[in-house]
């Protein structure tokens, strides 16, 4: 049997190892387009590549997909991020856990690559480099996958792996849309997701480079969206991770007519309790008190004089300050372009069976990752749908 895996980031690699694992003596080809494979799990999690969670009960993990995430349970279940840990464990990469992130010991995805291509040397799986797909057909029972140069591929199964279209600088493209849609699936609407926030705040600029921890923040578009965690301001706006899960809950939102962000800076406090740890220590500088609720730079763009102490701010500058640090304002003007992390939309679910990965619509035909219409939020979510639905995919792929 000839299998083709399209595309060689995180769901084909792991595509290939399950499927040569399963069969050693099929053949199984990788077309990519880069000279490299896996360029996105090396970049991934800062260049430390986050590549699953620490999240192990199945019910809390699918809360972390904002969509597909009863579809994409059951590939959760035949390979957890539990089953993960100790998949890439056991063939050889030491792991180890940072609060709910998993990353290699060596803090490098090239590992992960690299043992990915030591089963395909073990296994005979090929990997054609720098080679771009640009159709593809099925006649009969045979797929015909059409190469740029003009050479034609013949295979029984496909396995589509190209991800969404983020990360452009990876090689993902997009392209794979196309393709199924050739073959007679139905994409859902593309949007980027997991991206920052824009500003035409005046205190943007001042306050970039500030970071912020478990703050709480409410979007508001035509929807309200709430979220826990840290966030960053940069020159243009606000990103980091409570930035990302607001992008990705509120993905389908058109902010043309703007959107406004409220930040809750000390939400362990409500504020009558915040307004008696202000008024402590009178003879203490009332900037000193309000930045040990947030940072100094913050403090500042409050306006709190710095020549003043406690005793001498008065009510309504008290009241001020309370309203900026439990419902400070940020105005939302859209999601910078390029930013994103992660696409939201692609192959429709209902199109494709979630216990093997195939095609309901083209028999031998297989999706996996970020092609398909699922996406995660930050902490290794998403490469852990990757190898999920890979291997699903890669161990289904003999069925007929």
């Amino acid at each position: 049997m000839k299998i083709t895996i399209i595309g060689g980031g995180a769901a084909g690699m792991m595509a290939a190892a399950s499927a040569s694992s399963c069969n050693p003596s099929a053949n199984i080809q990788i077309i990519e387009r880069n000279d490299k494979i896996g360029r996105k799990v090396v970049v991934s999690g800062g260049g430390r590549c986050n590549l699953t969670t620490g999240t192990t009960d199945i019910n809390e993990l699918m809360k972390n997909y904002p969509r597909g995430n009863r579809w994409l349970k059951f590939a959760m279940y035949e390979f957890s991020p539990k089953d993960c840990y100790a998949f890439f464990e056991a063939h050889g990469v030491k792991l180890k856990t940072e609060g709910n992130r998993v990353f290699p010991k060596s803090e490098s995805g090239k590992d992960i690559v690299n043992m990915f291509l030591g089963i395909f040397k073990k296994n005979g799986v090929k990997v054609l480099y720098k080679k771009v797909v640009q159709g593809i057909k099925k006649d009969g029972d045979i797929f015909k996958v059409k190469l740029e140069d003009g050479f034609v591929l013949e295979s029984d199964k496909v396995i589509i792996t190209t991800g969404g279209s983020a990360y452009s600088a990876t090689g993902s493209k997009g392209d794979g849309y196309k393709f199924a849609e050739s073959l007679g699936h139905t994409i859902t609407g593309i949007v980027p997701t997991l991206t920052s926030f824009s500003s035409n705040d005046v205190f943007i600029k001042e306050l970039a480079g500030v970071s912020v921890k478990n703050v709480k923040i409410k979007l508001i578009v035509q929807k309200t969206y709430n979220f826990t965690g840290p966030f960053l301001f940069t020159h243009k706006g606000v990103s980091g991770p409570a930035i990302f899960a607001l992008s990705a809950f509120s993905a389908y939102e058109n902010f043309n007519n703007g959107a406004r962000l409220y930040i809750d800076f000390v939400p362990y406090l409500n504020h009558e309790e915040l307004r008696t740890k202000l008024s402590e220590n009178l003879n203490n500088y009332f900037i000193r008190k309000v930045s040990k609720y947030t940072t100094k730079s913050l403090a500042e763009v409050f306006r709190i004089d710095r020549t003043k102490k406690v005793n001498e701010i008065n009510k309504k500058e008290i009241a001020s300050t309370i309203e900026n640090l439990k419902n400070f304002k940020i105005n939302i003007v859209g999601r910078i372009p390029g930013s994103e992390i992660v696409t939201a939309g692609g192959v429709s679910l209902k199109e494709v069976n979630k216990k093997t990965m195939e095609s309901l619509i083209t028999p031998g035909l297989y999706f996996a990752g970020e092609i398909l219409d699922v996406d995660g939020l930050t902490g290794g979510y998403n490469l852990q749908n990757a190898w999920a639905t890979g291997k699903l995919a890669g161990e289904n792929v003999y069925t007929f």
